[in-house]
């Protein structure tokens, strides 16, 4: 900004500074120049000293009084060479003075000086603040370079890394080998494009398994590429989801529970009103009658037990990965007839490979039950008649159990296939149109098995339509 009464002073210096270099305002008084600087906050002021009823002096004084100009360069342009007025000037809060008659070589260079120097002065100030608000947040950050080498960590990023306190001292690992040290990288797909940003709806987390002394932990990990500079390639922000993750497992665990425990004495009370109110329409006496009233009478009474059931489930939610929990192998064959009772699944098979009696994994009967109904109770609803043929196939390791669930209904894409496990992400609308749920079941699945330190995946069946989801599970032996 440029404030001068004369207009042939303000013409002198656009000719010298005017170009693609600076954006030029101009003010021909005082109160001009401060209403304009409010509007503007320019990066430098070029304030001539000697101007008609407000004069220099006192504008300075003025745009240092005033919080959003007081950080603003001014470059005092002045024909009062005495020492006097120069003290003046700095009093009042100048940053430099040039005197008239100037020499234009020394105006661009002190123009682009002091501007230089504003936006160091800047960058500083920001970074100050920056730092004071990250070192006080509840996240961690990290700035990274192109090779992943950490620059910057803040505090709670030094916590969930387990780094060193003395920001002197180096971090020598990138930062996928340091996450890498302590945490499974879950799920697999969204980290293979590592550092890039995720797309879509993917998300990666940083899962720390269950233990025997504290429950499983989980880091969502999002990244921000920043524009291409000497150093920093990107940021890097972590926030702990493990509250929220265990909500939306349990959430689902509720779920399940009321579909099992209200379906049944549900359908009892329905169909046995629906028929009496058929009969009383037709006024027609019917031996019957009384039988299906006390139909309806067990029926709700039963529904009245499963409701103090469930809301006692509800007051006392229990972990579905609880620590010490484990799921022997041998029931599995039972556990999955109970679920297909009611899924009525078309075709169902099971077969085992290298599963001694008495194998056992680290997880609930009950987590093993969901992850189980999810899984076959999506393969029913994906198949285009509803009526899958599902192969299950169990390999057991010294430390892992690996089970396939194999279906014959719908191709998936490589969106669905990445984005899956997402929370709130519902594949169905894209073959049916509709939205059923929460989008929550993989997700509940894919909680239930990285908590434990396992892993799953979900890839296309060949040859053939259809999906495999595989679930890897760490066994009590390595567990122990």
């Amino acid at each position: 900004m440029i404030v001068d009464d004369q207009r042939l002073a303000q013409k002198s210096l656009e000719m010298l500074l005017g170009g693609d270099e600076y954006r030029l305002a101009f003010a021909g008084n005082g109160q001009e120049a401060l209403t304009q600087a409010i509007q503007l906050i320019p990066d430098v002021i070029l304030l001539d000293v000697m101007m008609p009823g407000m004069d220099g002096f006192e504008v300075c004084r003025r745009l240092r009084a005033h919080s959003l100009l007081a950080e603003v360069p001014v470059l005092m342009i002045t024909s009062l060479d005495d020492r006097e007025s120069r003290l003046k000037g700095i009093a009042v809060g100048a940053d430099d003075f040039i005197s008239k008659p100037f020499d234009g070589v020394e105006l661009q260079t002190r123009v682009k000086s002091i501007t230089r120097l504003n936006r160091y002065r800047r960058l500083l100030i920001e970074k100050v603040r920056f730092r004071w608000v990250v070192d006080r947040a509840e996240e961690g950050y990290l700035i990274v370079n192109a090779v992943d080498k950490v620059l910057y960590a803040n505090p709670r990023a030094r916590v969930y890394l387990n780094l060193p306190d003395d920001e002197s001292e180096p971090i020598s690992d990138p930062f996928l080998v340091l996450a890498r040290q302590q945490y499974h990288c879950e799920p697999r797909e969204a980290w293979e494009s590592w550092p890039a940003e995720t797309t879509g709806e993917s998300v990666r987390y940083l899962v720390r398994p269950e233990t025997d002394v504290a429950r499983a932990f989980w880091l969502q990990v999002d990244t921000l590429n920043l524009p291409s500079g000497r150093d920093m390639a990107g940021m890097i922000l972590l926030r702990d989801v493990t509250e929220q993750m265990n909500t939306l497992r349990d959430m689902r665990g509720f779920d399940r529970a009321i579909t099992h425990k209200l379906r049944t004495p549900m359908g009892h009370i329905t169909s046995s009103l629906d028929l009496l109110a058929k009969y009383y329409r037709e006024q027609v006496s019917h031996p019957d009658v009384a039988e299906l009233f006390e139909t309806a009478h067990k029926g709700g009474k039963r529904l009245g037990e499963e409701i103090e059931d469930i809301l006692r489930y509800l007051h006392h939610l229990p972990a579905l990965a609880e620590s010490g929990a484990a799921f022997t192998l041998s029931h599995l064959q039972s556990l999955i007839a109970l679920i297909n009772a009611e899924l009525e699944l078309k075709s169902l098979s099971v077969t085992y490979r290298d599963c001694p009696i008495g194998t056992r994994v680290v997880l609930s009967e009950r987590a093993v039950e969901l992850m189980l109904w999810e899984v076959l109770e999506n393969a029913k609803k994906f198949h285009p008649q509803q009526a899958p043929s599902v192969e299950i196939s169990v390999t057991c390791g010294s430390e892992w159990v690996t089970l396939r669930v194999s279906d014959d209904g719908l191709t998936l894409s490589p969106e669905q296939l990445t984005e899956a496990w997402a929370p709130y992400y519902q594949g169905e609308k894209h073959f049916t149109g509709e939205v059923a749920g929460m989008g929550l079941g993989l997700t509940m699945v894919a909680n239930l098995v990285w908590g434990v330190g396992g892993t799953c995946r979900l890839y296309n069946r060949t040859p053939g339509p259809g999906v495999v989801v595989e679930i890897v599970l760490p066994t009590t032996d390595a567990a122990g």
